[in-house]
């Protein structure tokens, strides 16, 4: 009896153990759970028979305001930011071959982070909605100042990241001077924005980022046979008759369309795509295609969670959900930098 299941179209192919499947069935029912949890705290608790009767009758009842207009798209918006941040990872690291590759280690969302801080500072006249086009430039040409600079011939994975992480520095650094000299409003928001925070997420915030997910994800999948060969090694990859370099930038251009949206609308949420495609890693095969609805069910669930943790720890603060991601996020890389030592 066939272990797997064949999954076949004119544009990709892989197989799909019915062990993945059956993990696969339980991340997705786990982050079902966290959502409806997510729907049922807050300042007042809603039952979640109450939940799933406002969610799906067309009635309004006395709960319908807080679930459907403050809750569900914050919850939504959670999920989407982790998802994306998630795959931005993964990507990554399966384009580097680096475990400890992430779009916030190696500079890109300290690009859109720099672009954010300087919009705060000097263009805020012109609407909170040019935010999130500051951030996602920033990103883009943090990601091509990355790239140019690590290009000599050709760019390889250890230059990429090398000079990614001076990038991020750098940036850091503009980051922090901007701050420095704006006013003391201007500081307070930029490090609320840093932290990284779904809190007041509305409708039109989803609306807004559910376009760049309908584009990367199928593009993800597409190139996941790519993918999976160039994670062979660049002789291989080219020996199997890929474009190497071209694949390297398309993935990187990847990287930067699910992070940098994420980062515009959420504030700049750390170590979500460094911990994801790890904790997805040890729950299926190392296929992409399959590694992808994992790592992005995980995301979602950190920022889910961290978003909860926010919400409920220190009523009636609402602390940023960036907080909790960095609590867990750092010593997690710490322990991945000790066994890189071996």
């Amino acid at each position: 009896m066939a272990k797997h299941w064949v999954v076949r179209s004119a544009w990709y192919s892989f197989t799909v153990p019915y062990q993945a499947l059956v993990a696969l069935a339980l991340i997705a029912l786990v982050t079902l759970c966290v959502m409806l949890i997510s729907l049922c705290l807050g300042d007042s608790w809603i039952a979640p028979q109450t939940v799933l009767a406002t969610l799906v009758s067309d009635t309004q009842n006395e709960w319908s305001f807080v679930i459907e207009s403050l809750r569900m798209p914050r919850m939504l918006m959670a999920a989407m930011v982790g998802a994306a941040l998630a795959l931005s990872g993964l990507v990554l690291q399966s384009m580097i071959r680096n475990p400890l590759a992430s779009p916030d280690i190696i500079g890109i969302t300290s690009g859109a982070s720099a672009a954010a801080v300087a919009f705060l500072s000097f263009f805020v006249g012109l609407g909170m909605a040019w935010l999130p086009v500051f951030a996602i430039t920033g990103a883009a040409l943090a990601a091509l100042a990355i790239y140019t600079l690590a290009w000599r011939g050709g760019v390889t994975p250890m230059r990429l990241i090398l000079v990614g992480i001076g990038v991020s520095a750098a940036m850091g650094a503009v980051t922090t001077l901007l701050i420095a000299v704006s006013s003391t409003a201007t500081s307070i928001t930029a490090y609320i924005w840093l932290t990284g925070s779904v809190y007041g997420a509305d409708w039109q915030d989803v609306k807004a980022l559910v376009p760049w997910l309908l584009v990367t994800i199928p593009l993800s999948l597409f190139l996941a046979r790519r993918i999976n060969a160039q994670e062979l090694g660049d002789q291989l990859a080219t020996g199997l008759g890929l474009s190497v370099q071209r694949l390297r930038l398309v993935l990187l251009a990847l990287s930067v369309l699910l992070a940098a949206p994420a980062v515009a609308y959420a504030g700049a949420v750390g170590f979500v795509g460094l911990i994801a495609p790890h904790i997805a890693r040890r729950l299926i095969s190392r296929s992409f295609a399959l590694l992808m609805p994992a790592t992005a069910m995980v995301g979602a669930c950190l920022v889910l969670l961290a978003d909860l943790m926010g919400r409920m720890l220190f009523q009636p603060l609402d602390i940023p959900a960036g907080v909790f991601v960095s609590a867990i996020g750092a010593p997690f890389f710490i322990y991945l930098l000790y066994r890189q030592r071996f």
